[in-house]
C-alpha cells in the first residue's frame, strides 16, 4: 500500500517553534494589557450546538460554519425525505447537532445569559482562541485563525470606549508601533446624517457608499449615491460632513452645524466628545485619534461608538476594530444588556512586526545557555549546574554526552541559544568553566556560581 503524502486541510497551517515564540509575544503582550485594565479571560468550547449559531451571522455566514457529523452511525436518523430530495439544508439539520465556532462573540453571549447568575457585571472579559471559516483560503485568509477579543457587557458608560482606546494605544505601543491612528465614529451620527436628508430608511446604502471614500474618492462616493436612489440636493447636503476637515473639535463643531436639527445625530455628537474628554485626561502614549465620519464598520449590530485601527508604517488593512452594541445576549433572551467590545487583528499584526523586524530576538530564544560535555563524566558534573541554573529560572539544556562539540556548538546556533559552557576534564579538575558568548565567540574562565549570577542579571 503506497504511503499518504502528509499534509494539513486547506486554509489551516502548522506554526513553526519560532512562529509560535513571536505569536505569544503578540498574544501575552495583548493579555498582560487586557488584565491591566481589569479584564479576566474566558474560554468557550471549540464545538457549540449549531443551533446557538445558526441565523447568527446572515444567509452568507450561515454558509460558512463548519458542521460537525453526529457521532456514531450518523445516518440513522437522518431525514429521509430530505436526503431523498437532495434538500441539504434540511438533511443537515437531522445528521449535525454541533459545529465549530465561527467567532467569538456569539459563544461569548451564550456564556453570559447562561452564567448571568455567577458574573459581576459590569462583567469584562477577554478571549484568546481560533475560530474556524468555510471560506475560500487565499493570501491572508484562513479557515482557521485566532481572534483576539475584549468585551464589557453591563455597563452604558463611555470610560468604557475611553479605555478601549487606551488599551490598543498602550498594547500596540509595547508591541513598537510607532505611528498608528485609532479611527472613531458613532453609528448616531451616520444615522443623523441619514435623518436630515430624510432618508432614514436607506442609511445601509449611504455609509456603505460613504465608507469606499478612501478607495473611490468623492466623485466614485456621488455616483454611487446616485445609483442607489440619492438626489443631487442630498449629496450637496451632506458634502461638507462627508468631506469633513481639521482637527478632530473643528469636525465636531461642524458636525453639530450640519445636524442641528436632529436630536440623535447631536446625542451622536456629543458622545464621541465624552470619550475624547475621558481620552485627554488619560493621556495616551503613541495613537492619533481622528473623528472619521466615512468609518461604518459593522453597522448591521453596532449602536453607538465605531472603532477602526491602522498603522501608518506600512501598507495594510485594519488592525483592530470594535464597537458599541445595545442587544448582544437579546438573541439569547436577555434583553437590554448593552456592551462594547474590541478586537486585535493578530496576524496582521504579526505581519506588520515582521515586515518592521520589530520582534525582539528574546521572543525567538527558547534557551538561553546550553551546558556542552566531552564525556559522561562531564555530562555528571554538569547535572548540578543545569538544575541549579533551571532552579534561577534560567532556560538552560545540557546536550547528552556522546557526541562531538562541534554538533553541540551547531546546535547551540540552530536554536539561537546565546551562551555554552563547556565541561571538560580541564574544567572538572580546575571548577573554572569555560563560558563562551555565541554571538561574539568571546570566552572566559568562570565558576558554577558566577555562571549563575552572570546569567540571572
Amino acid at each position: 500500500m503506497a504511503s499518504i503524502k502528509p499534509s494539513v486541510p486547506k486554509g489551516t497551517r502548522d506554526f513553526s517553534p519560532a512562529e509560535m515564540a513571536k505569536r505569544n509575544f503578540i498574544f501575552d503582550t495583548i493579555k498582560g494589557v487586557f488584565r491591566k485594565y481589569g479584564y479576566q479571560q474566558i474560554e468557550t468550547p471549540s464545538m457549540e450546538n449549531l443551533s446557538t449559531l445558526t441565523g447568527k451571522y446572515g444567509d452568507e455566514g450561515d454558509k460558512l460554519i463548519f458542521k460537525i457529523l453526529n457521532s456514531g452511525d450518523f445516518l440513522a436518523k437522518a431525514d429521509e425525505q430530505a436526503l431523498a430530495a437532495r434538500n441539504s439544508n434540511q438533511a443537515t439539520a437531522s445528521i449535525s447537532e454541533k459545529a465549530l465556532r465561527y467567532d467569538l462573540t456569539v459563544p461569548f453571549a451564550r456564556y453570559v445569559v447562561q452564567h448571568q447568575n455567577e458574573i459581576t457585571f459590569p462583567f469584562k472579559r477577554f478571549q484568546v482562541q481560533p475560530v474556524w471559516r468555510a471560506d475560500r483560503p487565499q493570501k491572508g485568509r484562513y479557515r482557521e485563525f485566532y481572534q483576539c477579543d475584549a468585551d464589557v457587557v453591563g455597563s452604558a458608560s463611555l470610560l468604557n470606549e475611553a479605555e478601549f482606546i487606551m488599551i490598543y494605544d498602550e498594547a500596540l505601543s509595547l508591541l513598537g508601533l510607532k505611528d498608528f491612528s485609532i479611527k472613531i465614529n458613532n453609528r448616531k451620527i451616520l444615522s443623523g446624517i441619514a435623518q436630515v436628508i430624510d432618508k432614514n430608511d436607506s442609511i445601509i446604502d449611504m455609509t456603505v457608499a460613504i465608507d469606499k471614500l478612501d478607495k473611490i474618492g468623492f466623485d466614485g462616493v456621488v455616483k454611487e449615491l446616485l445609483e442607489r436612489g440619492f438626489t443631487q440636493a442630498d449629496i450637496d447636503h451632506i458634502k461638507p460632513i462627508i468631506l469633513l476637515e481639521g482637527t478632530n473639535d473643528e469636525k465636531l463643531a461642524s458636525l453639530r452645524a450640519a445636524l442641528k436639527n436632529s436630536e440623535i445625530g447631536l446625542k451622536g455628537c456629543e458622545e464621541i466628545e465624552t470619550v475624547f474628554n475621558y481620552v485627554s485626561a488619560c493621556k495616551p502614549l503613541t495613537a492619533k485619534l481622528e473623528l472619521d465620519i466615512t468609518l461604518a464598520r459593522g453597522l448591521n449590530y453596532y449602536t453607538g461608538a465605531i472603532f477602526e485601527v491602522k498603522t501608518n508604517e506600512v501598507a495594510m488593512g485594519s488592525i483592530g476594530g470594535g464597537g458599541r452594541y445595545d442587544d448582544l445576549t437579546g438573541m439569547f433572551g436577555l434583553k437590554g444588556l448593552t456592551g462594547a467590545g474590541i478586537s486585535f487583528g493578530a496576524d496582521r499584526i504579526y505581519d506588520v512586526l515582521e515586515e518592521l523586524n520589530l520582534f525582539p530576538q528574546s521572543a525567538e530564544q527558547s534557551t538561553q545557555v546550553l551546558i556542552c560535555c566531552f564525556d559522561e563524566q562531564g555530562e555528571k558534573y554538569g547535572l548540578p549546574l543545569l538544575q541549579n541554573l533551571r532552579g534561577q529560572n534560567i532556560n538552560a539544556e545540557l546536550y547528552p554526552a556522546g557526541a562531538k562539540i562541534k554538533k553541540q556548538m551547531e546546535y547551540a546556533n540552530n536554536k539561537q541559544i546565546p551562551y555554552t559552557v563547556l565541561i571538560g576534564s580541564d574544567e572538572m579538575q580546575s571548577g573554572l568553566l569555560t563560558f563562551k558568548n555565541m554571538e561574539s565567540g568571546e570566552q572566559e574562565k568562570l565558576s558554577a556560581d558566577d555562571i549563575l549570577s552572570k546569567l540571572s542579571k
